[in-house]
């Protein structure tokens, strides 16, 4: 179960991580920020590309970043983007699954999110994400 702070660190920094999406060709700018068991907060972007088969999601950017660098105990991850419902892609949930365990809290974030309404924060898991 994450702390309202913890929320919030992770919420915030999914937001800052959607700032550097590199979005020309989907115009869909995605942030995501990944909690590590040691308290770090690894932050990712969506990367377009011209082949869109070549497009990394920023779900993956973050569990690539983590894992890369050693990391491979995840506590929660926050995703954002600049509609009022966003969930992973299929490979993403893929990707999730591979390193995240089925009850790992994923925190899904409307683009109009504010801390004082609480605005339309989804809170589910890997598990839910990922029927049967």
């Amino acid at each position: 179960m994450l702390s309202e702070r913890q929320t919030m660190d992770l919420v915030e920094a999914a937001f800052l991580g959607k700032q550097h999406a590199y979005s020309p060709y989907s115009n869909f700018p995605v942030g995501a920020a990944l909690l590590c068991g040691n308290g770090t907060i690894v932050t990712g972007a969506s990367i377009d590309n011209m082949s869109y088969g070549a497009t990394i999601c920023a779900e993956r950017t973050a569990i690539v970043k983590a894992v890369s660098d050693g990391m491979k105990s995840f506590v929660a991850l926050a995703i954002v983007a600049n509609v009022e419902h966003i969930s992973p892609c299929g490979l993403c949930r893929q990707v999730i699954a591979e390193f995240c365990a089925p009850e790992m809290p994923v925190l899904l974030v409307p683009g109009d999110y504010s801390e004082e309404r609480n605005g339309g924060l989804k809170v589910t898991t890997v598990g839910e994400l990922l029927p049967e």
